[in-house]
């Protein structure tokens, strides 16, 4: 890839990074093509073709995957009816957003509700959607029970106000990419002098693995800057917000993240708290590759209302 390509492909994430976050949030809104391409400032032709590209999807089912996805993260972690989902995610009516969901997880948001609630699944996934059978009453509890004493045993909890946070970022969809994200921002990073032994690294989740197929779950590799920066290129800039949120500080392996943020998740359930609408994140306080028995020193924080 000659240098030109280089810098031609950067400057088309960096304005695909501005539509995802548009997107994000304006859901209930009007995402026509001609809408979003404006943001993108590309053509509509032209938008539509590098989209597709880099994110593998269509405009149109990229955002009404994303409307039924959020709605179905409220649906677990917010005591809202299906009118209101079907209003705030920008459907015409219920029925027209009932189908549609149902269309995506083969139940009713209802019944997507009521099988949660009563936690008949291991994470939260439907059997429709990746072929998972539910197990039954007595293993589920099996599970928890064992989900709850992993967790006491390998967790500090701490329920807090964490800061606000500037961060340099790098986005990708699916986590066989997160690697390569995180590359790019340390590339970019070292020449000017941001990588400093006390810089914290981070991910942040966009979606979910509970209800978005990995292989499109967006996520940004980022860093937390002592001053904000100006977005260049494929490199992003975003004002993290703070406030009260779970923090789970951990010691773990690196095949033992799903086990501790679906601990995580249980304890915030089990002890009353609701999921506030920002992003899920974990920050890094070790290099894992340089632990003697390759453990990650790590905190994951969910934000809460």
């Amino acid at each position: 890839m000659t240098e030109s390509d280089k810098e031609l492909q950067a400057d088309h994430r960096s304005r695909i990074n501005r539509v995802f976050e548009f997107i994000e949030h304006n859901l209930a809104s009007d995402l026509s093509l001609k809408t979003v391409a404006e943001v993108a400032f590309f053509s509509p032709y032209h938008f539509h073709r590098i989209f597709k590209l880099m994110t593998g999807e269509t405009l149109n089912k990229y955002i009404t995957r994303k409307r039924i996805e959020k709605s179905a993260s409220d649906l677990l972690h917010q005591n809202t009816s299906t009118s209101a989902l079907a209003h705030k995610y920008g459907f015409s009516d219920n029925s027209s957003y009932s189908r549609t969901f149902k269309k995506y997880y083969g139940v009713s948001p209802t019944e997507f509700k009521n099988l949660n609630t009563h936690r008949f699944s291991k994470i939260s996934q439907l059997k429709s959607k990746n072929g998972q059978e539910y197990p039954d009453y007595e293993e589920y509890i099996c599970i928890i029970d064992q989900l709850k004493n992993w967790i006491k045993m390998n967790a500090k909890i701490e329920v807090m106000d964490i800061p606000k946070r500037d961060v340099a970022y790098v986005s990708c969809i699916g986590p066989q990419n997160l690697s390569d994200a995180f590359g790019t921002l340390m590339q970019w990073a070292t020449p000017k002098g941001l990588l400093k032994e006390e810089t914290k690294m981070m991910t942040i989740y966009h979606d979910s693995f509970k209800i978005t197929e990995p292989q499109n779950v967006r996520m940004s590799a980022s860093m937390v800057l002592d001053t904000p920066i100006k977005s260049e290129g494929e490199i992003g800039h975003l004002s993290l917000e703070g406030g009260k949120a779970i923090v789970g500080h951990f010691v773990i392996g690196i095949d033992e993240f799903e086990k501790s943020w679906t601990g995580l998740f249980l304890w915030m359930n089990e002890n009353g708290y609701k999921k506030a609408d920002r992003e899920p994140f974990e920050i890094y306080h070790n290099n894992f590759n340089e632990h003697p028995e390759r453990k990650a020193i790590v905190d994951f924080c969910i934000p809460v209302e």
